[in-house]
């Protein structure tokens, strides 16, 4: 476990000699000013918490000026430990925000309220769940928007630790838990090594304590051989750095008990087999010295297959950067040597905490943004081991972007939604249930818009009613109701569910809608369900009232799936005398095959004029061929025996295309000046063939009747012109004519 350096006393309140000598022992690096500020913060803070004492028997204000300690042995800023003596000032009664703005400035009162919000989450929403506590690491990163927040906090929670032995065993348990989960990970994650170090060992000790003790004293019963060997392996590596005019500096590297553990444990080694339990770290000036170094260490002992790592090529994902290598020593036992730079040991040491030294004149600190920004991006794409595409590269300012915020429930379990979420998102985020009911929201402790956005570290709570059901206007994507797919899929499949009915019903009007005006037969429902692969007839027309079939497309495949018409029993000597006549079929003729036969002179019927894919029937003529009618025509349907002995099976061409068709359309407007104009610049910009035009004009109902006789490639031609004369102004109804 890592040592504890300080000058401060542990019991009581700290007196004015005790204050003054912490503050002298500041001002030997920081200019006059800064410590004025912090000794100003100092009494302030002992005004407000005179007689105040935490859970580990520690006096508030002299916990407080441990807390800063900390801080300060991480080379931290003044601001921050001005933050971190004044981070206790929102539990009290009477904190005043603009005070703290007013004499410490806007970051200051930044990081002193995002400490409280963060040790408040910390606090009250620790769960067993893997999952959920990921999600607590990252929404606690996410709400200090001022990285320096979490350093005060994590400062806060080591000193806890280091006291933890003057509580209660049941606290104890609860907050080395905490700590474990949340607190250690993080440290980890921003490469505060020092500090994760000292949190795992401290967690170890009490949630583990007879295997931290028995640890414990194995390395302390092997103490004065362990360094007695460290001493000659530093005075041998030494020697030979100085022989070769490298200024390195070698020392014993501390054994951390919770480190060893996890490499017995995850390798299945005994406590001799770990390596590092027997360690030295050298620090030197270059990059190229290092590697000297392994070089001299390598000539002096036998290196270990597999046991070197190259750290400073590829740096772990937080930036830390060293060579790793472990040896066979002069006794046969294994030792590990540690080599890195002293810009190297302090990021390793302190991690981004490395990057707040004191600024002059306020100045910006470019690689601390970047750092920033490269520890989000990496918490972003980061898997739980820990591991990532690309580490070690830092992102530019374009590559991060907030995907995903982090906000609770009224038990503090912690919920993961997309950026710009609602209220609504988070309902349906709990439960299918409670976004259906969701009638209004509470965010934090207020009642708010169902549109507003939500932010990290808000606790909502939704209000539900009995009856009702999602409204319609959470689809529209301009009211902001709902950024999530997931809420945004359920409420749609809520609203299929209530209105089936009313989708069978409007389906079914749909299609025989559109039968009428296409001129085409009452459909086969159940054939043409089965064409789309519908194995209910309601559903498939659910579908259509929905729109996720096309009245249009139903429409047709009724007429393509139409049962063929009747025919003479005379039919194949028909046929045969038919073929003998060896008629050539127009150019100008659409493609018809007649009982198999493609070369056959065949002409449209006017009665019915047939367009693909009509369900049609040939009728043999005397002296013009074959006659295309429809298979619903009237005339053919007014035939007599004799006649239909004449009739022949007839299908279309589909090999051929590019023919076209004649077809009357009949089109209902009131009667107004200019509407054949814009009936025949429809047809114009459609590009539309237009044969003839029949008008007439009921003045009393001040109606007009046309009657249009147009070209068209097919049936869905022919719905898309006739769709197109629907949207003219003060047209009824357009249809096909038959």
């Amino acid at each position: 476990m890592v040592s504890v350096v300080t000058q401060l006393p542990v019991e009581g309140a700290p007196p004015d000699e005790v204050v003054q000598a912490w503050l002298q022992m500041l001002s030997e690096r920081r200019p006059p000013d800064e410590v004025r500020r912090i000794g100003q913060a100092l009494q302030e803070a002992r005004r407000a918490h005179r007689g105040q004492v935490l859970v580990d028997g520690m006096d508030r204000t002299l916990a407080l000026m441990h807390t800063a300690d900390t801080l300060n042995g991480l080379k931290l800023d003044s601001d921050t430990l001005i933050a971190a003596i004044l981070s206790e000032l929102p539990v009290v009664g009477g904190y005043d925000p603009e005070h703290v703005r007013k004499h410490y400035g806007a970051d200051v009162l930044r990081m002193v309220e995002q400490v409280s919000r963060i040790r408040e989450l910390s606090a009250s929403s620790v769960h067993e769940v893997k999952q959920d506590i990921e999600k607590l690491r990252r929404l606690l990163l996410d709400l200090a928007t001022d990285v320096r927040s979490i350093l005060v906090l994590l400062a806060k929670r080591l000193r806890l630790m280091r006291r933890l032995k003057h509580t209660s065993a049941e606290f104890q348990a609860q907050a080395a838990l905490e700590t474990r989960q949340v607190h250690a990970p993080l440290a980890n994650r921003l490469g505060i090594w020092q500090m994760k170090w000292e949190l795992e060992d401290l967690c170890l000790r009490y949630l583990e304590p007879d295997v931290y003790k028995d640890l414990a004293s194995r390395l302390e019963g092997k103490r004065s051989e362990r360094i007695a060997f460290i001493h000659d392996v530093v005075e041998r590596l030494g020697q030979l750095c100085r022989e070769q005019g490298i200024a390195a500096e070698v020392t014993g590297r501390p054994k951390h008990i919770h480190s060893i553990l996890a490499k017995m444990r995850n390798k299945g080694l005994d406590f001799d087999q770990v390596y590092d339990v027997r360690a030295v770290r050298v620090l030197v000036d270059t990059v190229p010295q290092c590697y000297e170094v392994l070089g001299m260490a390598h000539s002096l002992w036998r290196p270990i297959p597999g046991e070197f790592d190259d750290y400073i090529a590829r740096p772990k994902p937080n930036g830390y950067q060293s060579l790793h290598t472990a040896v066979i020593s002069a006794d046969g036992r294994p030792l590990e040597i540690q080599v890195r730079t002293r810009d190297m040991h302090e990021l390793a040491e302190r991690g981004v905490a490395a990057h707040w030294r004191y600024k002059e004149n306020d100045r910006a600190d470019a690689e601390l943004e970047r750092r920033i920004a490269w520890m989000r991006a990496w918490l972003e794409q980061q898997d739980q081991d820990g591991n990532t595409a690309g580490e070690g590269q830092l992102p530019s300012e374009d590559d991060f972007e907030v995907r995903r915020i982090f906000v609770l429930t009224p038990n503090s379990k912690v919920i993961e939604l997309p950026s710009g979420a609602t209220p609504i998102d988070f309902a349906y985020a709990i439960h299918t249930d409670i976004g259906h009911s969701c009638r209004g929201a509470k965010v934090n402790g207020r009642i708010v818009p169902l549109a507003r956005p939500l932010q990290s570290g808000d606790r909502v709570e939704i209000l539900t009613g009995r009856e009702g059901g999602p409204s319609r206007d959470w689809l529209n994507p301009h009211n902001g109701y709902v950024a999530s797919s997931r809420a945004r899929n359920r409420i749609r499949q809520w609203f299929k569910l209530q209105d089936h009915e009313q989708h069978v019903h409007m389906g079914r009007s749909l299609l025989e809608r559109e039968c009428v005006r296409l001129g085409l037969p009452r459909p086969e429902l159940e054939t043409v369900a089965r064409s789309f692969n519908f194995s209910e007839v309601n559903d498939f027309l659910a579908a259509l009232g929905r729109g996720e079939v096309s009245a249009i497309q139903a429409a047709r495949r009724q007429s393509a799936l139409a049962p063929a018409s009747p025919r003479a029993e005379r039919q194949g000597s028909i046929t045969e005398t038919v073929r003998r006549r060896k008629v050539p079929r127009s150019d100008a003729a659409p493609a018809v095959i007649v009982e198999g036969v493609s070369d056959l002179l065949t002409q449209m019927a006017r009665c019915c004029k047939p367009v693909p894919p009509d369900p049609i029937v040939g009728y043999i003529t005397r002296g013009r061929g074959i006659t295309i009618h429809r298979q619903d025509c009237r005339v053919v349907q007014k035939m007599d025996a004799e006649n239909r002995s004449r009739l022949v099976g007839a299908v279309w061409d589909e090999a051929q295309e590019g023919s076209n068709f004649v077809t009357d359309i009949q089109l209902f407007a009131g009667d107004r000046k200019g509407l054949l104009r814009d009936v025949t610049s429809v047809l114009a910009n459609a590009e539309i063939s237009v044969l003839a035009v029949n008008s007439q004009t009921d003045k009393r109902e001040a109606r007009a009747n046309m009657r249009i006789t147009i070209e068209v490639q097919g049936i869905e031609e022919m719905g898309r012109v006739m769709g197109m004369l629907a949207q003219i102004p003060d047209v009824i109804d357009v249809r096909r004519q038959v």
